[in-house]
């Protein structure tokens, strides 16, 4: 490993640990010239994942696209970057556990909502509402009605708020 520093090709490693949930190796290393301390990640070549599309294309799974959708659902919400890193975790996990060489970005969706869902129910509605790319009000009442409904909201709790027009 050359030194990002001066080059120098031989280098020495002072720590080893794995990283990334056990899919990488994050070593710590020492050049052997200028004495420059750097990191270095070590993990297996993967073959990509592919997202079909719903329009039929399809695309290169892309773990900061995904990331970044979730963090929009989640803004203003109590909702950690580290939670949204472990969801996103979770769902490549699940997929690798599936092992697919390909995936339908319906699929990857419901993982994702499956998550939300159980950390933030405000998050996991404005996901859902991109997601099912819900077209009137209608739709996006159906589904908090759904969510209050798992939620074990009683009749004449929230749910009414939408049966009786207070909203």
């Amino acid at each position: 490993m050359q030194c990002p520093r001066c080059d120098h090709p031989e280098d020495r490693v002072v720590d080893s640990r794995t990283s990334r949930g056990g899919r990488a190796i994050r070593r710590r290393r020492e050049c052997l010239s200028c004495g420059e301390r750097f990191t270095t990640y070590e993990q297996v070549e993967e073959e990509p994942l592919i997202v079909r599309k719903r329009d039929g294309g399809s695309e290169t799974y892309d773990r900061s696209k995904l990331l970044a959708s979730i963090r929009i659902a989640c803004a203003k919400r109590p909702v950690s970057n580290a939670d949204i890193e472990s969801l996103v975790d979770e769902v490549e996990e699940q997929l690798a556990a599936e092992d697919p060489r390909d995936v339908a970005s319906l699929r990857l969706g419901e993982l994702v909502m499956e998550r939300l869902r159980a950390r933030d129910q405000v998050a996991y509605v404005r996901f859902a509402s991109v997601y099912r790319n819900f077209q009137d009000t209608t739709e996006f009442m159906e589904e908090v009605r759904e969510l209050l409904k798992r939620a074990g909201t009683s009749a004449s709790g929230q749910a009414d708020l939408f049966s009786t027009g207070g909203y």
